[in-house]
């Protein structure tokens, strides 16, 4: 097929999504050309990861663009609780992190990436292409040098020193590569849909399980971002028993939604979020890197897949940007980005493990659920929501602006670290094994 243009840039990036827009950002800003190819015509895309923790807000601190994203409509929560059976606990505390923000914003995905994107337009080396679909990596002796995309003018090849593939965990890059991904078995899907909110429901709840399901429900004003979790493949099943069960289900959980669920009016409302965890065994080859979901796929467990793409950006930023600019991108550069964030990816990654497997006991109990003593005692120890907190909304290993616009605090030692993700993970485990059937 003829190519109708050919373009040339230092750093081809392939996905618009948080790490795409925000690395794409991060190379202009330091003088590096660089062009974002999104393969839709917008960032509309419903049932996204809307929470924004207080790891990313540092960067948008560090990069002096804090102030102007908080004009953009969000919500905030600085303690993430739960509704287990009748009891409503906190289980994460925000309030005393290291960082400028001891708070997750609540944010739809579309909001955060047009405002990124519009502070990359500020430099003239950031390129941000809108249907541009990558169908094709180009090569020349076993190196990959850029992109052959579909666009509505027809094929465009662009050449580039670097290929970065932020496509998701759908990725076209990674599978063009051949790149061998390592799937962790997840006995969950979600089910997400909108359901409408009153300023009277309760605030900062964002769990709610009960009677064998959990409901994830994410505050946007005037509506939820909802999340019923169910055991995998269950979906087809869910729809036979109809819509007039499923909506009884969810008054089940949350009562308080009684008023409103008839307007889920039919399933085309409802739409299926098969959860994935996986990563790449190896991240890059010469020429091509992947980061974010298409390195990594997450699962929405704790919302952490948007930050720990945005954390991916931030390191792949400070690890090449110099060798970028002066052209000498060697793939032991590559292999450092990929050093740099899968420890930290596979610790989160195993803590989500943990709790899937507490849902898979809420699963096997239909029954009223109750936490039980162990935990309401734990739960309440002096520090204990603190230290889930933190890594919650930090997570191991946070990144920092190589060259930041504001002062920030300086890292915190490892053996904190340590401590704090041992803690973590500690509670993830209790939390996953004291779930039961109330009995008192």
């Amino acid at each position: 097929m003829p190519v109708n243009e050919q373009l040339r840039t230092k750093c081809c990036i392939v996905g618009g999504g948080p790490a795409g827009v925000m690395l794409g950002y991060l190379l202009a800003r330091q003088g590096v050309a660089v062009t974002v190819l999104e393969k839709h015509k917008d960032f509309f895309r419903d049932f996204r990861g809307d929470t924004v923790h207080p790891s990313t807000l540092q960067v948008l601190y560090e990069l002096g663009i804090l102030a102007d994203f908080l004009k953009v409509p969000h919500q905030q929560i600085t303690q993430a609780g739960a509704k287990i059976g009748d009891l409503t606990i906190q289980v994460a505390d925000l309030r005393r992190l290291p960082t400028r923000c001891k708070f997750i914003a609540l944010m739809p995905q579309w909001d955060f990436l047009a405002f990124l994107s519009e502070q990359g337009k500020r430099y003239p080396e950031f390129d941000l292409r809108m249907s541009y679909k990558a169908i094709e990596l180009l090569y020349e002796n076993d190196r990959v040098v850029g992109v052959r995309a579909s666009t509505p003018g027809g094929p465009v090849e662009i050449a580039a020193d670097l290929v970065i593939g932020c496509d998701g965990r759908h990725s076209t890059t990674r599978s063009a590569a051949g790149f061998e991904v390592i799937e962790k078995g997840v006995p969950i899907d979600v089910l997400w849909f909108h359901i409408s909110r009153h300023s009277n429901d309760p605030a900062q709840v964002l769990g709610n399980v009960n009677y064998g399901k959990a409901l994830i429900l994410i505050n946007r004003g005037d509506y939820y971002q909802a999340g019923l979790i169910i055991p995998k493949g269950s979906f087809d099943a869910i729809k036979r028993q109809g819509l007039e069960r499923f909506q009884s289900d969810l008054v089940k959980i949350a009562p308080f939604l009684g008023d409103r669920v008839n307007k889920l009016r039919d399933w085309e409302a409802i739409k299926l979020l098969s959860v994935q965890i996986n990563r790449l065994k190896r991240w890059h080859r010469p020429g091509l890197l992947c980061i974010g979901d298409a390195a990594h796929a997450m699962s929405p467990a704790g919302g952490v897949g948007i930050n720990y793409a945005i954390q991916d950006a931030v390191a792949t930023a400070n690890l090449l940007v110099g060798p970028l600019r002066d052209g000498n991108v060697t793939e032991s550069l590559l292999a450092q980005v990929q050093r740099r964030r899968e420890l930290p990816t596979r610790i989160v990654q195993q803590a989500q493990a943990f709790a899937h497997r507490g849902l898979s006991y809420v699963f096997s109990h239909p029954g009223e659920a109750a936490a039980s003593t162990p935990f309401r005692v734990i739960i309440q120890l002096p520090g204990v929501k603190h230290v889930i907190g933190r890594f919650l909304g930090m997570g191991p290993r946070p990144e920092h602006i190589r060259n930041p616009v504001t002062s920030r605090p300086r890292n915190q030692g490892m053996l904190q670290t340590a401590v704090m993700l041992g803690g973590a993970c500690g509670a993830v485990v209790l939390g996953a094994r004291t779930l039961r059937k109330n009995r008192y």
